[in-house]
């Protein structure tokens, strides 16, 4: 494996690992809160987000997490209201973000070929500057989960109870939505616009075939995410295949493991009479 003592691949390796830590540990609360589909509506929001970026000739990342976070903001708001259901909202900001992405696309001359990196992730360009923003992102994504865990959770498990504990529902809410979008752009260079989705759900889901309590289902899901995705870097090189679809191929073939020896767990327990 002499190959991985390149420097790009090194690079991909630490996004690898940030990205691998930070979409699981947000991903737990939109699947605690049956969310699961939010990122992937966030991601097409933060398609309108990169297009607008090479329209105006400046970051694409920067203005993606601008446009993703305005549109989380925007569906918490209408959710909270009350005045569409979760997947309607959901809906408008698939439908949305893709149309948005596609008019502002067509504007750009050349524009096509450069969002294909986003939309399907590439994470062996990864520069310097690259690692840098994503480190920024990531850790202030694990700042968040991690440090309003017992928040977070309770805003997820029941809206009323925790706003009857006095917590701020409303705030925690929208941080929770924001934090979601910056998680999108963060890993949009790792998997894509595409499958990002995957990402935050999938080594979540894994996780809860085998844990119990939300703390050791965060755990897991985060140390799925760190393997899966440092996995996907290293075999997708000598394989010469895509990362951030095998990243995903990945984590699925975890679940499919961990369903499996949850089921074998569950056949030899002693039944109780």
């Amino acid at each position: 494996m002499s190959y991985l003592a390149l420097p790009f691949i090194q690079k991909a390796l630490v996004a690898a690992v940030l990205v691998g830590l930070a979409a699981p540990a947000v991903g737990t609360y939109l699947v605690q809160r049956r969310l699961a589909l939010m990122g992937d509506g966030i991601g097409h929001v933060a398609l309108t987000g990169v297009a607008l970026g090479f329209l105006l000739g400046t970051s694409p990342v920067l203005t993606a997490v601008i446009v993703a976070s305005l549109g989380a903001i925007a569906i918490e708001l209408v959710r909270a209201r009350g005045k569409a259901s979760g997947d309607v909202a959901l809906a408008m900001l698939f439908y949305g973000g893709i149309a948005g992405g596609v008019l502002l696309i067509s504007l750009e001359p050349g524009g096509n070929t450069n969002l294909l990196t986003y939309l399907f992730g590439s994470i062996l360009t990864v520069n310097a500057q690259d690692l840098v923003t994503i480190g920024v992102l990531a850790v202030g994504v694990l700042v968040v989960a991690i440090g309003l865990r017992r928040q977070l959770f309770s805003v997820c498990q029941d809206e009323e109870f925790a706003r009857v504990s006095g917590l701020p529902v409303p705030l925690l809410n929208i941080v929770l939505a924001v934090t979601a979008a910056l998680t999108v752009t963060v890993a949009m260079r790792v998997v894509g616009l595409l499958l990002v989705s995957a990402l935050l759900v999938v080594p979540v889901a894994a996780a809860q075939q085998l844990t119990r309590g939300f703390a050791a289902t965060m755990t897991a899901a985060m140390a799925i995410g760190v393997v899966v995705s440092v996995g996907g870097v290293v075999a997708s090189y000598p394989l010469d295949v895509g990362p951030g679809s095998l990243i995903v191929i990945l984590a699925i073939a975890v679940f499919g493991l961990a369903s499996l020896a949850a089921a074998v767990m569950s056949r030899r327990r002693p039944v109780a009479v």
